[in-house]
C-alpha cells in the first residue's frame, strides 16, 4: 500500500514538475541574425556574437548566420565583433512564446581590435547612397506607432521635414515638394502606388498596402540621396521585408476595427524561406456610423520567397498587389449631395519582381526583372447620379535593372547601374465643360495610348581620406514621350568625422523627374514638357549622445525649375496638386487637363532638428522633430506665391516604452501651423490675385496606443487599443463653398477615433 501511495505521489510531483518546465519553456524565445559586409554584402563567418548583460554568446556560421535559443522574455543588446571590422550593437526585443527576434548586422571595415571598447551604433548607419537626411526604423518602432494604423507610410510622418495636408491620408509633402516627388521602394523594387485609393501620378492615398508584420525595417531619406535613386525630386522611402522563418511554420491572424489579416511563413528546401500575407477590409459599419454616404473596401496581398542557389547566389521572388472598390449609400438627398462633391476611385495594382544577387570577393551584383500593372477608374457624379467626370487608365511597366558595387581596397567604393523600362499607357477621360471657380473652364473627351521607353544609367565613387569621406556621382535619364528626351544629373556629398561620435555632412546635386504619365495622357500638348528639376543643397551635423541616442541638425535649400505650369490657369503650378483625392474642388488640376509648359519655378528652404532614441537594452524608443520651412512657386503669370502645402512649423513627439513582455505603451503628439488657401467671394468664385492669401489655423493632435500580450499554450494573443485624437479636437482644413447652401463651409472632419485589434500568433 505504501509503495503504491509513494508511486502516486511521485507521479503527481513529476507531472507538476513537467507542467512547470513546459510553462517555463513558454517564457523562452530566441535571437537569430545575419552578419555581412555593408559594402560587398558578403557573409562574415566566425564573428563573435554576445548578448550583453547575459552569459550567452555564439559565433556565426559560414553563411554569416547565428541563432541563440532559450532566451528569457525581455529587451537586450546584441554585439557583433570580428577582427578587421568595427564592433556593432543592436537592440532586440524577445516576446515568447515561439518568439524569434531576427536582426541584420551590416559591418563596416575598420582598424579596431576586439579589445577596444568603441562600438558603432548600428541604429544610425548611413551608406554612400544616403549619406545624410536619412532616418531608419525597426519593425518594432513601425509596428507600434501610436495613430499609425499599422501603416509604414503613415509611421514615417513623424520625421522632420514631412507635412501631411490631410490627417486621414498618406500624402507626404517632403521639404516643400509635391506628393508626386517621392520614391517608394520595397526591397529595392519600385512601387509607384504604395497606398490604397491612390491619387493617380502622385502615389499618395488612404492607407499603405504593405502588411507591417512582414517588415524588417525601413529607411527614409528626405534629401541628398545618391545617384542610385532617380526620377524623383524629394525623398526615398525604402521598405525592407524580412526573410521568412527557416526553422518552422509560423502564422498570425489579425482582426481590427477595419480589417482582417492572415500571414504565414516557413522554410523551403536548402535554407530557403517564404512569407505570405492577405488582408481584407470591412468598413461599411464604421462609415455608416460616422454618417458617410459611401464605404471603401480593399484587399491587399504580399508574398516573398528567398532561395539560395549556392555559395554567393540568392534568388528572391516578390509579389504584391491591391484591389480597391467603393460602395455608395445614395439613399438620402444629403448623401447624394455630399457624394457629388467627391471624386471616387476603383483601382487594381499588381507588382511582381525576380531578384538575383551574386556575391564575389570584392562586391556584389544584383539583377532585377520587374513587372507592374495599375488600373485606375475615377468617377464623380451629380446629385442626380449623372456622371460628371470619368477617367479610365491603365499603366504597365516591364523593366530590367542591373546594379554592381565594388570595394577597391579599404578606402574606395564604386557603384554602377543601368535600367531599361518598356511602358504601355492607355487613358480615356470624359469631362463636361466645368468651371474651376477662378474664371476658367476645363473639359476633356479623348482616348490616348502610347508605348514609350524609359532608361537610366548611373555611376558613383566614394573615397575615404582619413576622417573625410567624399562621394561623387553622375546619373543620366531618358524618357521618349516628352520633348526633352534626356537629362544628366551630377551629385556630390561629403562626411567629415570630427570625432568618433560627431559628423559634419554636406550635399549638393541636381535631381530630375519625368512628368507624370497622366499629365501626358490627358492633353497631348503636354508632351512638349521638359524634365522637372531641382538643385539641392543640404548641410548638417549629427552627434551621438549615446549608442542609441542621436541628435541631428540640418538646413536645406531647393531651387525648382522647369516645373509644369498651366497656360489656361496661369497661377496653377503642378507642384500644388496631388494631395487628396482631387476632383471638382480643385478643377481636376491633378489630371493635367490644362495645356502645360515647363515655365514654373520654386524655392523651398528650411531648418530641421531631430533627437532620436532607438530601441535597445533600455526598452524606450522615440523621436522629437522640429521643422521650420518656407516654400513658394511661380507660375506662368510670373507671380511668386506660397505653395498649397506651405506648412511653416511642424513639431512631432512620439515613441513607446516596453513595460515588460506583456505590456507596451506608445504615444504621438503632432503640432503644425496651417497651410495656405484661396478665399471665396460671395458667389463662390476665387480670384487668382488672392491665391493662397489666407491660411488655415493651427492644428494639433495626441494619439495613444496600449498593447497587451497573453500567452495561451504555445500561442500568443496580442490585443491593443489605439485612440487617435485623444482630446477630440477636430482638425481644421481649408473651407469649401457649398453650391446648395451658397455659403462657405468647413469640411467635416473626424474627432476622436478609437481602434481596437486582436492578433493571434501560432
Amino acid at each position: 500500500m505504501l509503495t503504491r501511495r509513494a508511486a502516486r505521489v511521485a507521479g503527481e510531483i513529476l507531472m507538476f514538475a513537467s507542467i512547470g518546465l513546459a510553462q517555463e519553456h513558454l517564457l523562452l524565445g530566441s535571437i537569430a541574425g545575419r552578419v555581412f559586409d555593408q559594402m560587398t554584402k558578403g557573409a562574415i563567418s566566425y564573428a563573435n556574437v554576445v548578448v550583453l548583460g547575459c552569459a550567452i554568446g555564439t559565433a556565426t556560421d559560414q553563411d554569416g548566420c547565428f541563432r541563440i535559443s532559450n532566451i528569457p522574455a525581455g529587451s537586450y543588446e546584441v554585439q557583433i565583433s570580428v577582427i578587421g571590422y568595427k564592433p556593432l550593437t543592436k537592440g532586440a526585443a524577445v516576446h515568447p512564446p515561439n518568439a524569434q527576434s531576427e536582426l541584420e548586422f551590416p559591418m563596416i571595415e575598420g582598424n579596431i581590435e576586439l579589445s577596444e571598447v568603441q562600438v558603432c551604433a548600428a541604429h544610425f548607419l548611413r551608406g554612400p547612397d544616403t549619406p545624410l537626411s536619412t532616418r531608419s526604423f525597426s519593425y518594432k518602432e513601425l509596428r507600434q506607432t501610436a495613430g499609425g494604423l499599422d501603416d509604414v507610410v503613415r509611421s514615417v510622418s513623424i520625421l522632420p521635414g514631412i507635412a501631411q495636408p490631410k490627417p486621414d491620408r498618406n500624402d507626404l509633402i517632403v521639404r516643400g515638394g509635391a506628393p508626386s516627388e517621392n520614391l517608394f521602394l520595397v526591397d529595392n523594387v519600385e512601387v509607384a502606388y504604395i497606398n490604397h485609393f491612390s491619387t493617380q501620378g502622385a502615389g499618395g492615398g488612404a492607407i499603405s498596402i504593405i502588411d507591417p508584420d512582414l517588415l524588417d525595417g525601413a529607411s527614409f531619406s528626405a534629401g541628398g540621396f545618391g545617384v542610385r535613386y532617380g526620377d524623383k525630386l524629394s525623398s526615398v522611402l525604402n521598405i525592407a521585408l524580412r526573410e521568412g522563418r527557416s526553422d518552422r511554420f509560423h502564422g498570425k491572424a489579425t482582426v481590427s476595427a477595419t480589417q482582417l489579416g492572415l500571414n504565414v511563413e516557413g522554410p523551403l528546401p536548402q535554407k530557403g524561406s517564404y512569407l505570405v500575407s492577405v488582408r481584407k477590409s470591412y468598413l461599411d459599419f464604421a462609415f455608416k456610423l460616422y454618417g458617410f454616404g459611401f464605404a471603401p473596401h480593399f484587399w491587399d496581398f504580399l508574398g516573398k520567397a528567398s532561395y539560395p542557389l549556392g555559395i554567393g547566389d540568392k534568388l528572391t521572388v516578390l509579389v504584391l498587389g491591391a484591389i480597391d472598390k467603393i460602395d455608395f449609400f445614395n439613399d438620402t438627398d444629403e448623401h447624394r449631395y455630399n457624394n457629388s462633391r467627391l471624386l471616387f476611385s476603383d483601382q487594381n495594382h499588381f507588382v511582381g519582381a525576380l531578384i538575383w544577387r551574386h556575391l564575389f570577393s570584392d562586391g556584389f551584383t544584383t539583377l532585377t526583372a520587374h513587372y507592374s500593372r495599375s488600373e485606375l477608374e475615377y468617377l464623380q457624379f451629380t446629385e442626380d447620379l449623372v456622371p460628371r467626370f470619368q477617367s479610365s487608365a491603365m499603366e504597365r511597366e516591364i523593366s530590367v535593372r542591373g546594379d554592381m558595387a565594388i570595394q577597391c581596397g579599404a578606402s574606395t567604393e564604386i557603384a554602377v547601374g543601368v535600367e531599361s523600362k518598356c511602358i504601355n499607357l492607355n487613358s480615356a477621360i470624359d469631362l463636361e465643360l466645368t468651371g474651376t471657380g477662378s474664371g476658367q473652364d476645363v473639359s476633356a473627351n479623348q482616348f490616348v495610348g502610347g508605348k514609350p521607353l524609359k532608361a537610366a544609367v548611373y555611376g558613383q565613387i566614394s573615397k575615404v581620406f582619413g576622417s573625410l569621406k567624399l562621394t561623387l556621382g553622375l546619373r543620366g535619364d531618358y524618357f521618349g514621350l516628352i520633348e526633352q528626351h534626356a537629362v544628366v544629373a551630377p551629385r556630390f556629398s561629403s562626411t567629415l568625422a570630427l570625432s568618433g561620435v560627431t559628423n559634419v555632412t554636406a550635399s549638393i546635386g541636381r535631381y530630375c523627374q519625368a512628368p507624370s504619365y497622366i499629365w501626358l495622357a490627358a492633353n497631348s500638348f503636354n508632351r512638349g514638357l521638359s524634365y522637372l528639376g531641382a538643385d539641392q543643397i543640404v548641410v548638417g551635423i549629427d552627434h551621438l549622445l549615446a549608442e542609441d541616442l542621436s541628435i541631428d541638425l540640418e538646413g536645406y535649400l531647393k531651387r525648382y525649375f522647369h516645373y509644369p505650369t498651366s497656360i489656361n490657369r496661369p497661377a496653377l503650378v503642378m507642384a500644388n496638386t496631388g494631395a487628396g483625392p482631387g476632383g471638382m474642388g480643385e478643377g481636376y488640376a491633378s489630371f493635367g487637363l490644362d495645356s502645360l509648359v515647363s515655365r514654373g519655378t520654386g524655392l523651398a528652404r528650411g531648418i530641421e532638428l531631430s533627437i532620436q532614441k532607438k530601441l535597445s537594452k533600455i526598452p524606450l524608443y522615440g523621436m522629437l522633430s522640429v521643422s521650420y520651412g518656407e516654400t513658394r512657386f511661380t507660375g506662368f503669370d510670373g507671380v511668386s506665391r506660397p505653395s498649397d502645402y506651405d506648412q511653416r512649423c511642424i513639431i512631432n513627439i512620439g515613441g513607446g516604452y516596453i513595460i515588460d513582455e506583456k505590456w507596451e505603451v506608445s504615444a504621438k503628439f503632432r503640432f503644425y501651423t496651417g497651410r495656405p488657401y484661396t478665399p471665396f467671394g460671395l458667389n463662390g468664385s476665387q480670384s487668382s490675385e488672392e491665391r493662397n492669401s489666407a491660411r488655415v489655423g493651427v492644428n494639433h493632435q495626441l494619439d495613444i496606443r496600449v498593447a497587451r500580450r497573453w500567452r495561451i499554450g504555445v500561442a500568443l494573443l496580442e490585443t491593443y487599443l489605439d485612440v487617435q485624437n485623444v482630446y477630440n479636437r477636430k482638425p481644421i482644413d481649408a473651407p469649401i463653398f457649398s453650391e446648395r447652401r451658397k455659403r462657405v463651409e468647413q469640411v467635416p472632419t473626424l474627432g476622436i477615433v478609437p481602434t481596437v485589434g486582436i492578433a493571434w500568433q501560432f
